[in-house]
């Protein structure tokens, strides 16, 4: 179905994340009952409810503060298959596909351009690394493919040459970009146009869970009555869920990213080296990041999962920067309320929008690198800058999949910074779990129990 004349450029969706400063958009009223309630508007809840209402639920979605508020608009925007886990990338491609699919079910909404990403490698070591990937590529019959240095001077080009050189790469071309805080509340829209249920500034304080089964969702507004929840809340999962005593292993990392003005096109797609990721913008500026750089703030569920994360910490033990205390109202805040009653302010409440600062010596590293890189160019002005938390699990692969011993209870969450690209494929999956059908693909990498059964945890890469 075809979005046409119902989604107009909003004033507060241009070229920025979206805010708590962004005024309400679908405050509908709160239904009494549906046959699946989904928790959180981000881009992985957005397409879950998308395609259950494909699939003939009745559907409502609930999120505290504002669709895609947190890191599905404050995301890379990177749409990749590129470099992705083995276990993911069947998903992914199909994900790559369903991408394309909405943006013309949105009429061109999304930002969608197939234009490709490019790892880029400064050394040998970098490259040999690089080039293992392949493998998992012709497995798959992607289209990646290892570049020259010649090859990587012609694609990654400006007026003057390089400045950087770059030994080679690899390079996918059918990967695909798009503008996160225009995409996934165009794609909202197509779902509340197709039937989905939209309250935003509606925070879900508990489940309904009545002898091991689920059974609706208490909010701030009031109950709403449920055969399934979907909780897909980003960083807010793990809160919710251990108020009901079931616990898994996520954590938050904060990631800094900025916008330039716009500039000279060096490359129409997504490219990331060791040090600096840019990727081009429908403005004609860059969205740059520092690459291998997050800050958590440690709280209890940080020395609850310790051991767990052990095996990510070794391979990536110099990417994150620790520090001792989160800000009020933080998800793993010290001093945040754990335990609260249905008829009292829950801290979803009192943190309608994560919205942490960014990291200022970040962005100044992205417009050094910048400049490194394309002294032709130069240092670029930095319109805006930005940070977002991202939901973050052990092995770097989310959750998806029902959670034993309550019925009707379904998780998808912990997309440790991967989720935008990859969240019309998981949510078409968590459709296909909802209406008991076979997900698809194979999905014990993203079983719930993989965390308590016994089994080696294999880190997945992290970008």
């Amino acid at each position: 179905m075809i979005l046409d004349g119902l989604w107009d450029e909003h004033p507060d969706m241009a070229n920025n994340p979206i805010s708590a400063k962004t005024s309400i958009r679908w405050h509908e009223p709160l239904p009494v009952a549906v046959d699946i309630v989904v928790v959180g508007g981000g881009v992985a809840g957005v397409f879950a409810a998308l395609y259950m209402r494909r699939a003939g639920f009745k559907v409502a979605l609930l999120e505290k503060g504002r669709i895609a508020c947190e890191q599905s608009s404050r995301n890379w925007g990177w749409i990749r298959q590129h470099g992705r886990d083995p276990d993911e990338l069947p998903i992914m491609m199909e994900a790559n596909r369903l991408w394309e699919e909405v943006d013309k079910d949105t009429k061109g909404r999304t930002g969608f351009a197939r234009n490709g990403v490019c790892y880029l490698a400064s050394s040998q070591e970098t490259l040999d690394r690089r080039s293992k990937w392949l493998e998992t590529a012709m497995a798959h019959q992607l289209d990646t493919r290892l570049l020259s240095k010649s090859e990587i001077e012609a694609l990654i080009v400006q007026d003057g040459g390089n400045a950087h050189s770059w030994l080679g790469g690899t390079y996918t071309p059918s990967d695909a970009r798009a503008e996160p805080w225009q995409a996934v509340p165009a794609i909202a829209d197509l779902a509340n146009h197709e039937g989905v249920i939209l309250r935003e500034n509606c925070a879900v304080r508990a489940l309904e869970i009545s002898a091991g089964k689920v059974c609706g969702v208490k909010t701030e507004d009031g109950t709403v009555h449920a055969e399934q929840v979907v909780v897909s809340a980003g960083a807010w999962s793990s809160l919710l869920l251990r108020r009901h005593g079931i616990s898994i292993p996520q954590l938050s990392v904060k990631s800094t990213v900025g916008q330039t003005s716009p500039l000279p096109e060096v490359f129409s797609g997504n490219a990331a080296d060791e040090r600096l990721s840019f990727r081009r913008r429908e403005d004609g500026g860059y969205t740059l990041a520092a690459v291998g750089r997050h800050v958590h703030y440690v709280g209890p569920d940080s020395f609850r999962h310790l051991f767990t994360y052990l095996p990510a910490l070794k391979e990536h033990v110099h990417d994150t920067a620790l520090h001792p205390w989160a800000p009020d109202g933080f998800p793993d805040q010290w001093l945040l309320k754990r335990q609260w009653v249905e008829d009292e302010v829950s801290p979803f409440e009192q943190t309608r929008v994560l919205e942490p600062k960014p990291d200022i010596r970040a962005v100044e590293r992205m417009k050094t690198r910048f400049k490194q890189r394309f002294p032709a160019i130069g240092e670029p002005t930095i319109l805006n800058c930005w940070a977002g938390m991202i939901d973050a699990m052990p092995d770097i692969v989310p959750i998806v999949d029902r959670v034993p011993g309550y019925e009707g209870l379904i998780v998808s969450t912990g997309f440790s910074g991967h989720g935008f690209g990859i969240g019309p494929g998981f949510g078409k999956i968590v459709a296909n779990i909802a209406a008991g059908q076979t997900a698809g693909y194979d999905m014990s990498r993203f079983r719930f129990s993989r965390f308590t059964d016994g089994s080696k945890l294999r880190p997945g890469p992290a970008i």
